[in-house]
């Protein structure tokens, strides 16, 4: 008599602790990254002003000039004022330090996703003529990332935190609607970005598997039938859900 295969279901929800002593050496490090970034960008800053914001005119964002495509990559680390690197640089800390404090390999994946994001939205819809710089892009889509990181991973506390921060910082969806001398493109490049970083970088948990019934029977509980035979398209449908993260 043949086995019949067994049932996967989706991995449930837990609460994202982890291992104390890791999550702990995890987030040392997250604070040390961040401190980094924020120096080379106020270093960066410095050396720019002194040359009287040339560096953010010769490898700003230009749109649609093909010339200067990579030019995404420089972007987010240039500004155009004091101004502007003094209100990013709150939001970048705390939403850099949260999107990173679970695994930091991991966050550089995500930075790259979203520098990339943000950048090409205000290098394909951005105003002809003009010159987009600054991290506000890459802010957006760490605000993104961590928004929807708890869903897509099924813990509870990232999911606390994503809609903590949410209603903390929901007037910054704001600058997401078209502004004069605001590159919003690049903020809503940045929070797409975030979201899609948050499905591709998202743990992948075993299943759970059920034990394996015997054809043409159900459980015995009390020598009555329960439950149901085991249906091999559904343990397929349940394994395609989850490899999406659903």
């Amino acid at each position: 008599m043949a086995d019949s295969p067994k049932r996967t279901r989706r991995a449930g929800w837990n609460l994202g602790t982890g291992d104390p002593a890791t999550v702990l050496a995890e987030a040392r490090k997250a604070l040390f990254v961040m401190v980094g970034f924020l120096a080379i960008l106020w270093i960066v800053q410095i050396i720019n002003w002194a040359d009287h914001y040339q560096l953010t005119n010769s490898y700003g964002i230009q749109p649609r000039d093909i010339g200067r495509l990579p030019d995404i990559l420089t972007a987010p680390f240039l500004h155009v004022s004091w101004a502007h690197i003094e209100g990013n640089s709150g939001p970048l800390f705390i939403f850099g330090f949260l999107a990173a404090y679970r695994g930091v390999t991991k966050f550089y994946g995500v930075t790259a996703l979203v520098i990339l994001t943000s950048g090409l939205g205000a290098w394909l819809t951005g105003s002809t003529g003009s010159v987009s710089a600054g991290a506000s892009g890459v802010v957006f889509g760490y605000f993104g990332y961590i928004m929807v990181r708890g869903l897509f991973d099924r813990h509870a506390i990232d999911l606390l935190i994503g809609a903590v921060m949410a209603l903390c910082f929901a007037y910054q969806f704001s600058v997401l609607l078209p502004q004069r001398g605001i590159s919003w493109q690049a903020h809503i490049g940045g929070l797409a970005g975030g979201v899609l970083a948050g499905w591709v970088f998202r743990d992948r948990r075993p299943v759970q598997a059920d034990r394996p019934a015997v054809p043409g029977t159900r459980g015995a509980v009390g020598g009555k039938a329960t439950g149901s035979p085991a249906d091999p398209s559904r343990a397929e449908l349940h394994k395609q859900l989850d490899d999406l993260g659903l």
